[in-house]
């Protein structure tokens, strides 16, 4: 084998070294300047991502903020407007209620005879009336119409608990 003669040791050396050497200076001027550029530029990315990334998590923390702020804005609102219907309809209430006891006083003798032909022809219609009535005040108060069954059946569970 040629490599193990000892004679052809130094000019094998100076041809080693004359190697890395060449191979030192374009590594150093080709080749690792791009690996350098390559990690510049990934390491930019990455910087930009993270900056990116952290933007949005701001935004998406005010935005958070905002619909907070708003659910509670509207349920103060709600709040308030259901208080409101709640104020006047006590106030109407009550309005009828004076009106009401205000003529039946007044009337309180031909009433009583009144009172007891309606109550005997009342109490054939009472399931009927109640559910009309329950029916057009939950339709008044939600604003929404609610199945005829579902009232009847509410009329009757009361109608047997108040026996």
């Amino acid at each position: 084998m040629p490599q193990l003669i000892i004679a052809d040791f130094s000019p094998q050396l100076v041809w080693l070294v004359i190697s890395f050497v060449a191979l030192f200076f374009v590594m150093s001027k080709v080749a690792l300047p791009r690996i350098g550029e390559v990690l510049e530029a990934r390491q930019e990315r990455v910087t930009s991502d993270l900056e990116k990334a952290e933007s949005l998590r701001g935004e998406a923390d005010d935005a958070i903020k905002a619909y907070e702020t708003a659910l509670a804005e509207a349920r103060a609102s709600a709040h308030n407007t259901a208080q409101a219907a709640r104020d006047e309809m006590n106030t109407k209430a009550e309005a009828k209620r004076g009106e009401v006891e205000a003529k039946l006083a007044g009337q309180l003798a031909e009433a009583d005879a009144r009172i007891a032909a309606a109550r005997e022809e009342a109490v054939g219609h009472i399931r009927t009336v109640a559910s009309d009535t329950a029916k057009t005040v939950a339709s008044r108060l939600i604003g929404v119409d609610l199945d005829d069954a579902a009232i009847e059946a509410a009329v009757a569970g009361s109608m047997t608990e108040g026996n």
